[in-house]
Parts: C-alpha cells; sequence; structure tokens
C-alpha cells in the first residue's frame, strides 16, 4: 500500500483586505527597514532578549504606576496599602536599574519604535 505524498503549504498567505495597496506599501516599509543577513551570536541574542524583557517590565512598572496614582488620587487605598504599593514599586525599579546596569543597557535602549505606532514607552 503506498501513500500519496501531502504537498507543502504554500508559500503566499491569502490576505483579503479592501486597501490592499495600503497594506501592500506598510509591508514593503517594513521589509525595506530588515537587514538581509543576521548575525548571531551568544553575546547579541542574551542582550536582545534582556532589551525585549526589561522593555515589557518597565512598560508593566510604568502601567502599574499609573494605576497607583489613579487609585491613590480616588482614595480606594489606605495608608498602609499605600506605603506598601510604594515600596513594592521602588523595589520593582530599583532591581529594573540593577538588571539594565548587569546586561549594559541604558533607559533609552528599553524605548522600542513601533513603526507607525510609534515608541513603546
Amino acid at each position: 500500500m503506498e501513500l500519496s505524498p501531502k504537498k507543502p503549504p504554500t508559500a503566499e498567505p491569502e490576505i483579503e483586505t479592501s486597501h490592499a495597496e495600503e497594506f501592500v506599501e506598510q509591508l514593503s516599509c517594513v521589509t525595506s527597514s530588515l537587514p538581509s543577513r543576521i548575525n548571531i551570536d551568544a553575546q547579541s541574542v542574551e542582550q536582545g532578549l534582556a532589551k525585549l524583557v526589561l522593555t515589557l517590565i518597565e512598560f508593566i512598572r510604568r502601567l502599574l504606576e499609573k494605576q497607583a496614582v489613579r487609585r491613590m488620587e480616588g482614595g480606594d487605598l489606605s495608608p498602609e496599602q499605600l506605603e506598601e504599593l510604594g515600596l513594592a514599586l521602588m523595589t520593582l525599579e530599583a532591581k529594573l536599574q540593577q538588571l539594565k546596569e548587569q546586561f549594559g543597557l541604558a533607559d533609552e535602549d528599553l524605548n522600542l519604535d513601533l513603526g507607525p505606532v510609534g515608541r513603546l514607552i
């Protein structure tokens, strides 16, 4: 009994959009900014991963800080809760600073450019 081989998936995905020209223009902007080759070494991979993770942590820290200020202004927090929250945010910020130093990153390194959307932070 002989099995027929499966067909490989097509290289071009089907995309349905009413703004095809705009989509192609945005896609070509993105692809033109990508390097034709990616050089990978252990240090750059580690630094890139650290940059991504620390950027996400910084983004979440800022969201938590804004939420804390909103709750404080709304009177939702007791003085004890306010003290605990302040200490937690200060500890998180200090740990983030320590990790940035460990990986040789500066504050501006954690602000990713999201293209048409703008800067992350």
